[in-house]
């Protein structure tokens, strides 16, 4: 049996293992960063399949790639991007900045399986060579960014902003559904004046509408692509149109709006688009543990906290104390969020560390942003099935502290003054009363015109009939 094959690369001989598809330089970066156990984001494989798909029908459109090349090279893309030879890609994040060894992985594992089509052994680099032909008009320094910028847009569209959506519409049905079932307001965690349980809820809905608005302005943004700047930015053994030929083959392919970046120089010196992007994902994840942590405390009991809402039961909650159940889902999705906060300093200070003509933080930052990304639409789906869907408010629950409330007395406060009403409060709380009761012994209105003005129905609706 073969134990290993023999590639080459621009430092001499290395040893592969006979049945993968990788080549030296992959090998090489396998033995000197051996880090942790985090991956490259699996997104990058077919961000990459897709850019050297591209590329090669461009160099192809342009005279500078030999059809039966381009047609190897496509033909493998498309393997990848059907999620084949995904185990060909064992690259840690915690490796060289720039993602070198990541495209080099891809440029070889594309060459390898060319020739195994070919019939041309592993290590052969033909027909298809993974530098000359793979790499063609392309650098690591602008491939790699323009993979972050697609792995982050096509995960935007068709992960992150359905999920978000897919909750908000489930709020904003329990949102229509509850919108008569009037409850008491808190601020400071104290009793304040009436609303309606669904525009309790409604809030959640516009914080997600706005959310989404922020994802879908930060976009474009990150697609404008790097590639055609190659090293620097200048374009060097690029020809003449391929990047903005090479950015419409991207659209094409993905779907996503990509253009080519009009400088270069600044998208491959910088990340800035990335780290809006983190930061706008930040702003939604502290939208959600708003959302979540209000849920909870809303549900908090069953019968000795609030318990306004019920929340299914989905798990025990308890190795002792049988019959308990707990909000899982809110403790994943404030987790969750907090993860993806503490993410967007790291991507923050990742995007910070650009040196000259090189951002050399790019595994770290795509790491980060991928696993917001991957955790925010998880979340967001999980938390409308397992919760939101099956939630239902405690009706006499809600009426009870309602009818028990003293910041009702906010509604006679035009009739009798601020201080008479203010005086009828205290002196119910005090002589644990009703509101009612206390006006009555104050004597600062009739029943009748109590009963007029304390309507919680119009308070939490003023100018409405």
């Amino acid at each position: 049996m073969i134990s290993s094959r023999i590639e080459r690369d621009s430092l001499g001989e290395v040893e592969v293992p006979p049945d993968k598809l990788w080549g030296a330089q992959t090998q090489r970066a396998l033995e000197h960063f051996q880090i942790g156990t985090d991956l490259m984001p699996r997104e990058l494989i077919p961000a990459y399949a897709w850019i050297k798909k591209a590329s090669a029908k461009t160099n192809l459109a342009l005279g500078c790639l030999a059809p039966e090349a381009h047609d190897l090279i496509c033909q493998v893309c498309d393997e990848l991007l059907a999620g084949e030879h995904a185990d060909m890609f064992p690259l840690h994040v915690w490796m060289s900045g720039s993602g070198t060894q990541f495209n080099m992985n891809v440029n070889e594992v594309i060459s390898n399986r060319c020739s195994q089509i070919a019939g041309q052994p592993p290590g052969s680099k033909e027909p298809v060579h993974p530098n000359e032909h793979v790499n063609m008009s392309q650098s690591s320094n602008d491939n790699f960014p323009a993979a972050m910028s697609v792995a982050s847009a096509v995960g935007l569209q068709n992960n992150l902003v359905p999920a978000v959506k897919d909750l908000r519409e489930g709020l904003a049905a329990k949102a229509a559904a509850w919108n008569d079932i009037v409850k008491i307001g808190r601020t400071h965690l104290q009793d304040a004046i009436p609303l309606t349980l669904g525009q309790e809820i409604s809030g959640f809905v516009g914080l997600l509408d706005d959310d989404l608005a922020r994802l879908d302005g930060a976009l474009p943004e990150v697609c404008r692509l790097a590639l055609g700047g190659t090293a620097v930015g200048t374009g060097l053994n690029a020809p003449a149109g391929f990047d903005v030929r090479v950015a419409a083959e991207m659209a094409g392919l993905t779907g996503a709006p990509f253009i080519t970046a009009p400088n270069k120089f600044a998208v491959q010196g910088s990340h800035d688009a990335l780290v809006h992007l983190s930061a706008v994902m930040k702003t939604l994840a502290v939208s959600l543990y708003k959302i979540a942590n209000d849920i909870r405390l809303l549900a908090c009991g069953p019968r000795c906290g609030l318990g306004e809402l019920r929340l299914p039961s989905n798990e025990p909650g308890s190795s002792i104390m049988p019959g308990k159940v707990n909000p899982t889902q809110c403790e994943a999705l404030t987790m969750l969020a907090v993860q993806v906060m503490a993410n967007d300093n790291a991507v923050s200070f990742g995007g910070a560390g650009g040196f000259l003509q090189m951002n050399v933080y790019k595994p770290l930052i795509i790491h980060n942003l991928m696993q917001s990304q991957r955790l925010l639409a998880d979340g967001c789906r999980s938390f409308r099935k397992f919760l939101v869907d099956g939630m239902e408010p405690d009706r006499e629950k809600i009426a009870y502290f309602l009818n028990q409330s003293l910041m009702l007395v906010t509604a006679l406060s035009p009739a009798i003054g601020y201080d008479a009403a203010s005086q009828v409060a205290h002196y119910a709380l005090e002589h644990k009363l009703t509101l009612k009761q206390a006006a009555m012994k104050l004597q600062v209105v009739s029943s009748e015109e109590y009963d007029r003005l304390v309507d919680p129905a119009k308070m939490a609706r003023p100018g409405h009939a």
